[in-house]
């Protein structure tokens, strides 16, 4: 009994590093030189009304100003930096999950044969199978829900309907009901507006924009961080991953 619950969690973590295998995580062979960034910007001129001489003026980027966070207690703040921690530590998963998944789309598209759509999965497997799985499989249970989750958000498939698209229903049926006994869900949505805790995680993410930790990315879902912060604003932080 205790080998067959190992071999069934083995089999969970397996299940997020498949779906990264299937998305296409390998970089193109191309490459393109970088951009060269210069210290001027090309000034725009407008004119005043009422005045005759144009005006030089620099559009400067949008400033996300955020509310400073107000926690109840210690552990309302312990919980929230344990999120914070852990979004952080998944995010480039979902948002190279999300550029991978535009440009498998792209190939498979291109691709007139069934034969060769399944030659070229197997390649990508085959290619990043040793840099990926070790670091996918050391994922906790919780960093494993918030992976899905953020995988919706930059997707806008759950992980179940991705491995069903790029596998098949029985074997995506199989790794959710694999998944409930550990209490992690593959047909988990990520829902900022009626959920506090994926609120937090998108206030995790915004923070972390701002300042330069985490490189953005626009989601594949309809997302107004403004509204959602008037609308939780009352509600001080209080939810968390354990």
């Amino acid at each position: 009994m205790v080998f067959d619950l190992i071999s069934e969690k083995e089999n969970l973590k397996n299940s997020i590093y498949i779906l990264f295998l299937l998305l296409g995580l390998v970089t193109s062979a191309q490459t393109t030189p970088p951009e060269v960034e210069t210290d001027t910007v090309e000034p725009l001129y407008y004119y005043v009304e009422g005045d005759s001489i144009a005006r030089s003026a620099i559009f400067l980027d949008d400033v996300v100003v955020l509310a400073r966070l107000k926690f109840s207690d210690n552990d309302a703040r312990r919980r929230y930096l344990i999120l914070r921690r852990k979004t952080r530590k998944v995010w480039p998963y979902a948002k190279l999950a999300g550029e991978r998944l535009v440009e498998l789309n792209a190939r498979l598209d291109a691709m007139k044969s069934k034969r060769d759509k399944k030659r070229y999965t197997k390649i990508i497997q085959r290619y990043v199978e040793d840099e990926f799985k070790e670091e996918l499989k050391k994922l906790t249970r919780t960093e494993g829900q918030i992976l899905v989750k953020l995988m919706y958000r930059q997707t806008g498939q759950t992980t179940f309907e991705l491995i069903k698209n790029y596998r098949s229903g029985l074997k995506a049926f199989l790794l959710n009901t694999t998944a409930s006994f550990f209490d992690i869900s593959l047909k988990e949505i990520y829902d900022p507006v009626n959920v506090e805790e994926d609120y937090l995680i998108e206030d995790i993410l915004q923070r972390s924009f701002r300042d330069k930790i985490l490189e953005p990315q626009d989601p594949a879902i309809e997302l107004n961080f403004l509204e959602l912060t008037n609308k939780w604003y009352k509600a001080k932080p209080k939810q968390g991953i354990d």
